[in-house]
């Protein structure tokens, strides 16, 4: 089966916006705005300035893979030597103190999220060392949600057991693609089976809530490889499912060169692709949150989407509401009220900067008043498919914004009715399109992105 493009598109728009380059918008302003001038020093004053006893959010980056894939646009590297690991580890312990002595006493994390690169790989005594030295600084509140990025190649029962006993309650498993020639194309090759036992050991840990990390528009894929994914997912019953769209930017990522780039599918296809994804998953009692994730309609995330509370940040769709995002580690990204602030993403610098300052912030911006009013209109578009422009005309001026949006409801991807935006179903799929609407700093520049789908 063949999925057509919605006819209430004009003939010709996938075509047009579909292969366009645009943020994902996991922040606004992004990350490609940044400043390349912030001190340490600004990034201390946020620190000290956050509300004493508040809740936050702290994000752990781990910057190491024992393997590189061929696809992977992350900031990390190949390393296989225990002392490299073990001296980031010591890093990361100091970054901790330096931030836990700045900030406010008793505040308590909300969420905690290990990404990479694979967190896992600092190995059960760094994890331990890691958390010891947060809960020197830091309270854990009661619900507090507590996920890490793991690798099924690198995951046995008693690993799984020992992370539940740290305090891990959701995970991610980097699945990618169940089938074999793609896996081969992509230079992660892990069996079904290795998934399949990956999952076990974290249920039977008591690790409950299992995501899953798949990508679509991979070399040689075509539908009947999507239908074996979802087929395989839906199997395997994780709780939910990111699937996003492969960016292919060699000119970034020199791994993403040993890509076939005569065996990526185009643009119509990678359509075809995500519509499809969509339709199986949401026949089978999964719902779609907003454009690439997908939960079990009693998970929170579905829940959240219901009650209009989602929320959007560096790590994709969340629940996390809290006010500050605290990153730790190289390339991490922290996010406060009035400013969005990155550390150093080369590893050997990020730990001189650490060892002689304590922090290792180098870039970032300021977020102005305009930038917060609109980034929650983006946020909105992006969480809920629809927002309301009305409060906002006071204090913005969006003539020209409107003249583009009713160019963009003749073309059926929106309706724009009483200053109200309402997403039409066929034009879902396409609300980054409309998000960059907003987007006063793509006016001043462009910049490569992903594509819309």
């Amino acid at each position: 089966m063949t999925i057509q493009p919605p006819t209430i598109l004009k003939q010709n728009f996938i075509d047009r916006y579909a292969g366009r380059n645009v943020p994902r918008y996991t922040s606004y302003p992004t990350a490609a705005d940044f400043r390349n001038d912030l001190t340490p020093k600004e990034h201390a004053i946020r620190i000290k300035n956050v509300a004493p006893d508040s809740r936050i959010s702290i994000y752990l980056h781990v910057p190491f893979c024992q393997q590189l894939c061929h696809y992977c646009g992350c900031h990390t590297k190949v390393v296989r030597r225990q002392e490299i690991i073990t001296a980031y580890v010591d890093t990361l312990v100091k970054e901790i103190e330096t931030v836990g002595n700045l900030a406010p006493n008793h505040l308590k994390i909300g969420h905690l999220s290990w990404g990479g690169g694979t967190p896992s790989i600092i190995g059960i005594e760094g994890i331990r060392r890691v958390m010891k030295a947060l809960q020197r600084y830091f309270d854990a509140a009661e619900d507090m949600i507590h996920a890490m990025e793991l690798d099924p190649r690198l995951l046995d029962a008693e690993f799984a057991q020992n992370l539940f006993d740290i305090g891990i309650n959701r995970t991610s498993l980097g699945v990618q693609d169940f089938n074999p020639h793609i896996q081969k194309a992509i230079g992660r090759v892990q069996p079904i089976e290795q998934v399949e036992k990956a999952i076990l050991a974290l249920r039977q840990a008591g690790i409950s809530q299992v995501n899953f990390d798949l990508l679509y528009g991979l070399p040689h894929q075509g539908l009947d490889e999507i239908r074996l994914n979802c087929q395989e997912t839906l199997r395997l019953s994780p709780d939910r499912i990111a699937c996003f769209g492969y960016a292919h930017l060699p000119e970034r990522k020199a791994n993403q060169k040993l890509i076939d780039e005569s065996a990526l599918p185009q643009t119509k296809e990678r359509f075809e692709q995500a519509a499809l994804i969509a339709e199986i998953l949401q026949q089978n009692g999964y719902q779609a949150i907003g454009i690439d994730h997908f939960a079990k309609t009693d998970d929170l995330l579905a829940v959240a989407a219901r009650e209009k509370k989602l929320r959007r940040n560096f790590q994709g769709y969340t629940t996390d509401n809290e006010p500050v995002l605290i990153g730790l580690g190289a390339s991490a990204i922290s996010t406060f009220s009035d400013a969005y602030i990155q550390n150093i993403a080369d590893i050997k610098n990020y730990s001189r900067a650490i060892e002689e300052q304590g922090l290792a912030s180098f870039r970032g911006i300021d977020i102005s008043q305009e930038d917060h009013l609109r980034g929650e209109i983006i946020s909105a578009l992006m969480c809920h498919f629809a927002v309301d422009l009305t409060p906002y005309d006071k204090s913005l001026s969006l003539e020209d914004e409107k003249r583009e949006l009713s160019h963009l409801e003749e073309e059926g991807l929106i309706q724009f009715q009483q200053n109200r935006i309402e997403m039409t179903d066929a034009g879902r799929p396409f609300v980054r399109i409309v998000a960059a609407v907003f987007d006063s700093y793509r006016k001043q520049k462009k910049q490569g992105f992903s594509r819309a789908i």
